[in-house]
C-alpha cells in the first residue's frame, strides 16, 4: 500500500515513516522542513531508502494534491505542537493545525483517498478524570491563578472542596480543552469525522500521551517537557521542574507511537469499525513529571532537578487515560519500558535547536 506521512521528516513522523517502510509499504512523506524544525536547512532524521520526500506546506492545496497521487491512506502528523507561550501563538496554531488539516481533507474527498490515522493528543480532555470521595466523579474546574500563586496545585471538589481522586481517562469522556493547542486538537477530529461521514472514509485519531525519544528537538519552549529537561542537562544544568513535580502524565516511547500508527492504518484497511474513532496512545505507567525529571538526570549523570514552584496557566494538573481499547481492539502492547526509555533518551544527542515553535 502507499501511504503519504505528513510531516514524515519530524520527530514522530520520522519514526512512523520508517515503520511503514520496514512493514514494506511504499512511503512518501510531506514535510515543509520549516526553518523552526530543521535550522540547519537538512531534511531532518535520515529516512529509509525508497522513502520518497516530497518538500512543501500542507496548507497549500497544489502540494497536497501532487502529494496524494496513488496514494491509499495518510497519516497525518503535520502539527504545531506544545502548549505555547501566550495568546500570540493562536492564529499559528490555527493556521498549521486546523487549515492544513482542512486542506488535507478536501484534498483527500476530491483524490478518492478514504483511508486516514490522525495524529491526536491527550489535550483534549484538559485536566483529567477525577473522584471525590464523598460525591464520586466530578469535573475538575479551571485552576485558579490565587491558587496557585499560593502553591495550591492540586485540583479540589467543586461540592465539598476536598482533594481529589486523579483516574485514568477513557476515549468517551467530553473534550475540555484547556489551552489554545488543545482546541486545535479537538476540531482535528472534529473535521475528521466530518470528512469520513461525508465522503465514506474512515479515520482513526490516536490521542497521544507525553511522547518522547530519539530525535527530539531541543532547546525550544514548544518541546515536551522530557526534550526540555534533556536540552537543560545537556548543557549541565539542572532540569526546572514547575509546581511541585508531582503533576501525573503518561510518557510513551516514540517507537510505541509509531507501531500505534501501523496498527490503525491495518485496522482501517481491514474495512471493519465505525467511520471514525479515537484510541488513547500510552504506556501504561503512571509517572510524575518530577520523578521523570530524576530519572533523566541520573540516566544523564547530571545535576538533581530543582523544584520551581513556578507554573503556566494554561497546564493542567494530572491526565493520564486508560489505553486499554488500543490493546483489545488493535492488538497493540508498548514494548519500551519508562526505565529503558529514559535510559535510551539520556545517551542519544537530540536534534538541532528550534529557534520558535515545534513540529512533529
Amino acid at each position: 500500500m502507499k501511504v503519504l506521512v505528513t510531516g514524515g521528516a519530524g520527530f514522530i513522523g520520522s519514526r512512523v515513516a520508517a515503520q511503514l517502510a520496514a512493514d514494506g509499504h511504499e512511503v512518501r512523506v510531506l514535510d515543509a522542513l520549516l526553518p523552526e524544525v530543521h535550522r540547519r536547512g537538512d531534511a531532518g532524521p535520515p529516512l529509509p531508502a525508497g522513502v520518497e520526500l516530497l518538500v512543501g506546506d500542507v496548507r497549500e492545496p497544489a502540494i497536497v494534491a501532487q502529494a496524494l497521487c496513488g496514494v491509499q491512506a495518510v497519516c497525518h502528523q503535520a502539527a504545531m505542537v506544545g502548549l505555547g507561550l501566550d495568546l500570540d501563538d493562536a492564529p499559528s496554531y490555527v493556521g498549521c493545525n486546523d487549515l492544513g488539516t482542512a486542506v488535507l481533507l478536501a484534498a483527500m474527498a476530491r483524490a478518492g483517498v478514504r483511508s486516514l490515522v490522525l495524529a491526536g493528543s491527550m489535550v483534549v480532555y484538559g485536566e483529567g478524570r477525577y473522584r471525590c470521595t464523598d460525591h464520586g466523579e466530578v469535573t475538575a474546574a479551571p485552576r485558579q491563578v490565587a491558587d496557585l500563586e499560593a502553591g495550591l496545585f492540586e485540583p479540589r471538589c467543586p461540592e465539598c472542596g476536598r482533594p481529589l481522586q486523579p483516574e485514568l481517562v477513557q476515549e468517551s469522556a467530553a473534550p475540555d480543552p484547556r489551552n489554545v493547542y488543545a482546541a486545535t486538537k479537538v476540531a482535528q477530529e472534529h473535521l475528521a469525522a466530518v470528512w469520513a461521514r461525508a465522503c465514506g472514509g474512515r479515520a482513526i485519531s490516536l490521542r497521544y500521551h507525553n511522547v518522547y525519544g530519539p530525535g527530539m528537538p531541543r532547546d525550544t519552549p514548544y518541546a515536551g517537557v522530557a526534550s526540555i529537561f534533556r536540552s537543560a542537562l545537556a548543557r549541565g544544568e539542572a532540569p526546572r521542574v514547575y509546581e511541585d513535580g508531582g503533576q501525573r502524565r503518561d510518557f510513551v516511547h516514540v517507537d510505541d507511537v509509531a507501531a500505534a500508527n501501523r496498527a490503525a492504518l491495518e485496522r482501517i484497511e481491514g474495512g471493519t469499525g465505525e467511520a471514525f474513532r479515537a484510541y488513547n496512545v500510552g504506556s501504561g505507567e503512571v509517572r510524575t513529571v518530577g520523578e521523570m525529571a530524576r530519572a533523566l538526570a541520573r540516566a544523564c549523570g547530571g545535576p538533581e532537578p530543582v523544584v520551581t514552584g513556578q507554573y503556566r496557566l494554561g497546564d493542567v494538573r494530572h491526565v493520564t487515560a486508560s489505553s486499554q481499547r488500543l490493546r483489545s481492539e488493535l492488538g497493540w502492547r508498548p514494548e519500551v519500558s519508562f526505565a529503558d526509555g529514559m535510559a535510551e533518551f539520556a545517551a542519544v544527542p537530540q536534534r538541532e535547536a528550534a529557534a520558535g515553535p515545534g513540529l512533529r
